[in-house]
């Protein structure tokens, strides 16, 4: 199976005792594609990046991870985004972003961007989230949302999670159209409660799943469980117990993914796939940072 992931990775500084800070690389779209190669996915990860020694270590990082980093195109002079990240003591996270100046800003606006949309019709599924609409004005997400249509028409699977955060969205209605747009264009589409009900206050779980078309969706729910429907049927799973303390949340969606997709590419039925998803996510969320040690792995077998 063959994916492409397209989104954006930041440079992570993670606030610790005493003031001070680490430095890592994160991204939700990365975050699912590192967890997708550990699984054994063939993933390239579509984005863009400077010409800057951080871009150089975040594309060494992945290649150690078995990212493909052929669809990665680096702009002279440009700088990947910046993200401090604070975690209280439920492991519930705040984000401070810098990134309106970051690279893949003008990944839809490049001499490279029309081969780049084109080579999205070689892979087996495109993944991308509700973040790596928000990093494109609406003409870009136009021609990106036209180039998933496309290569729907040569049998591609695409993707879309619902990963919403509303500072990315100066204008609500805006983004409702750009998810109704994605939903149009998606053969499966991860969502979540939490995400949706930003967007559209007050429905109740019936009626955010009955805004989706796609005939795969999976809506992540207020407790630990999931509602998968496809083709007409809806399905009620219920997430395994985590198996330790939970002490951070961070991508614990971008993981539920990863698993998701990769169950489903691998021939399992949907609701076998979102107990698969919750399982990795359990794992992931006992564990501080979005990419856990590869010895925390779960045994995903079964």
């Amino acid at each position: 199976m063959r994916i492409a992931s397209i989104g954006e990775c930041m440079i992570e500084l993670r606030q610790m005792p005493g003031g001070h800070l680490t430095r890592s690389f994160g991204g939700d779209t990365l975050n699912t594609a590192v967890y997708l190669a550990r699984l054994g996915a063939s993933v390239d990860y579509v984005t863009a990046l400077g010409d800057d020694p951080l871009s150089d270590e975040m594309i060494a990082g992945w290649r150690d991870e078995g990212i493909g980093t052929e669809r990665v195109l680096r702009l002279k002079g440009k700088l990947p985004g910046l993200y401090m990240i604070e975690t209280n003591a439920a492991g519930e996270r705040r984000f401070y972003h810098w990134r309106d100046a970051s690279a893949v800003r003008g990944l839809m606006s490049l001499p490279e961007t029309e081969a780049l949309l084109v080579s999205l019709a070689s892979y087996d599924l495109v993944y991308l989230s509700a973040i790596t609409l928000s990093l494109f004005d609406e003409a870009g997400r136009d021609r990106l949302i036209a180039a998933l249509q496309r290569s729907r028409s040569a049998v591609v699977r695409v993707a879309f999670d619902t990963n919403f955060r509303a500072r990315g969205w100066p204008d609500l209605d805006l983004a409702r159209r750009a998810f109704a747009a994605a939903f149009s264009a998606a053969d499966i589409v991860l969502a979540s409660v939490e995400d949706l009900s930003a967007l559209y206050p007050d429905e109740d779980e019936q009626a955010l799943l009955d805004r989706i078309d796609a005939n795969e969706v999976v809506l992540k729910l207020a407790t630990p469980a999931s509602i998968v429907r496809n083709l007409g049927q809806a399905t009620h799973v219920e997430a395994e117990p985590v198996p330790g303390k939970v002490v951070d949340t961070t991508a614990a969606g971008d993981s539920f993914a990863a698993a998701y997709l990769h169950a489903r590419l691998s021939g399992s039925e949907p609701a076998t796939a979102a107990k698969a998803g919750h399982r990795l996510a359990g794992a992931v969320v006992c564990h501080p940072g979005a990419i856990i040690p590869r010895a925390a792995m779960p045994d995903m077998r079964g």
